[in-house]
């Protein structure tokens, strides 16, 4: 069981005990990965935990990239939120409909715009239908509200200083993705992208992070897959994954460890793996 902090994690149980909180926001950040078969959106349509805005990663990103669901501009995070309602003052608990997958990238993202009164959920839609919690398929009544943003431009790493951290050695890098992706072995599932991983990243699959019910581990626990896949926790690190979603996961966990001193590279592997001037490692060195 999980402990609750507002600014990490919070659990079905002190979500439901602060449901009437009036400045209680919660968001839908459900995304899954192409071909996949699920369509977001049309489930939030369908039902989801009462009063929750759907947060839409690829449409709240930088739509002059290529890459997909990069961090967006301000003005348009901005905009975005008062439209939601979502602003100052609001204690915000973003899910997702896997369990623990996307809402990370979320959480991550109001950091990033200097928020830090925002939790995941842990265990998501899944605990909470388990559970037989109310669900409804009613917008939300929204109105206008005013965020303040301040990016806190340290969370955040693009492939130049990433490629500088690789060959310095001075950060370590951990990879969310699979073993079989990190090593090379399985394909990826954008088309085009090298097989490998960045050299000298560490693998720590956010999966090995998570319970069968898509809870996160005990502190304890995730400290020691950390420490157990060569990470040295003493040093920053920079987390980095398929898109740059479960990345989050790791950054999660690393701040519920209570560290601070983590990036995230928005591009990761789609961005990495296309680029033909940065080196590819292939296997477990």
């Amino acid at each position: 069981m999980a402990q609750d902090d507002p600014k990490t994690l919070v659990s079905t149980e002190w979500l439901a005990s602060h449901m009437r909180d009036p400045d209680l926001r919660i968001l839908d950040a459900s995304y899954y990965l192409p071909g996949s078969d699920r369509d977001a959106k049309a489930e939030y349509a369908a039902g989801h935990i009462p009063s929750a805005r759907f947060f839409d990663i690829d449409e709240i990103s930088d739509s002059r990239s290529d890459l997909p669901h990069m961090v967006p501009p301000i003005e348009k995070f901005m905009s975005r939120m008062r439209a939601m309602g979502v602003g100052d003052g609001h204690q915000v608990v973003v899910y997702d409909g896997a369990g623990l997958f996307s809402a990370a990238r979320v959480w991550w993202l109001f950091k990033l715009m200097g928020q830090n009164d925002i939790a995941v959920l842990d265990g998501g839609l899944p605990k909470w239908v388990a559970e037989g919690r109310a669900l409804e398929d009613l917008p939300p009544v929204v109105r206008d509200r005013h965020m303040t943003v301040r990016r806190q431009a340290h969370l955040v790493k693009d492939v130049t200083q990433v490629a500088a951290a690789s060959k310095l050695q001075d950060h370590e890098i951990i990879d969310a993705r699979s073993a079989g992706r990190f090593r090379g072995d399985e394909p990826e599932p954008r088309p085009g992208m090298r097989p490998g991983h960045i050299p000298g990243s560490k693998n720590v699959h956010y999966a090995s992070l998570l319970n069968d019910d898509q809870t996160m581990k005990s502190v304890e626990e995730t400290r020691a897959i950390f420490e157990a896949a060569g990470v040295d926790l003493s040093r920053p690190a920079i987390t980095t994954c398929g898109s740059g979603v479960t990345a989050a996961i790791l950054s999660l966990a690393m701040a519920r460890m209570g560290k601070d001193d983590h990036s995230l590279y928005d591009g990761s592997w789609s961005e990495w793996g296309m680029f033909p001037t940065v080196p590819v490692a292939t296997g477990d060195d």
